[in-house]
């Protein structure tokens, strides 16, 4: 790799790390390809991403963005998990690392706060985003339906009764 493709990979990797709403950082075990596109499938269908580069060149990428704690944590083979939502690359990350003991969570960043390896289990453990605006809008909608309910009740009991006495007149 010349300098050119590492200055490339430097700016596209601080483009998505200062875009990212959390970064968490994996070490590699020995992850077949397999497995690795698996990971990475996954991540791509949850809007997220697995980067596996430099640690040289991630360190440098590091700087100037929030995630600058996280530089103690790159050593050894290590990949970088980002999403915008906050929990969506942890929640990916923790449960393919649940069924793969070739993936080790070291950690990771929620902006300025760093977290453990705890830490992105806990975060992992939240509702998405999605999850809470769909919560939210259920909450929002349910009870403008009970008010539609409770008024549209009148008027179908009237037409019980007047059906009820048409019915007893015919009969």
């Amino acid at each position: 790799m010349d300098r050119n493709e590492k200055a490339q990979v430097v700016a596209q990797l601080r483009e998505t790390l200062s875009g990212a709403g959390a970064v968490v950082v994996t070490r590699n075990l020995g992850l077949t390809v397999a497995q690795s596109t698996a990971l990475r499938n996954k991540m791509r269908d949850a809007g997220a991403s697995f980067k596996v580069t430099k640690n040289r060149l991630a360190k440098i990428a590091l700087e100037g963005t929030p995630y600058t704690g996280l530089n103690d944590m790159l050593t050894g083979p290590t990949g970088l998990g980002t999403s915008d939502d906050p929990v969506a690359a942890a929640k990916i990350i923790v449960e393919f690392a649940k069924t793969n003991d070739k993936l080790e969570i070291v950690g990771g960043a929620m902006g300025d706060t760093v977290l453990d390896v705890a830490g992105v289990k806990a975060l992992a453990e939240l509702p998405s985003l999605d999850e809470l605006r769909a919560k939210i809008v259920g909450l929002v909608q349910a009870p403008a339906t009970k008010l539609a309910q409770i008024a549209a009740a009148p008027a179908g009991q009237l037409a019980r009764v007047f059906g009820a006495y048409a019915a007893k007149d015919a009969a």
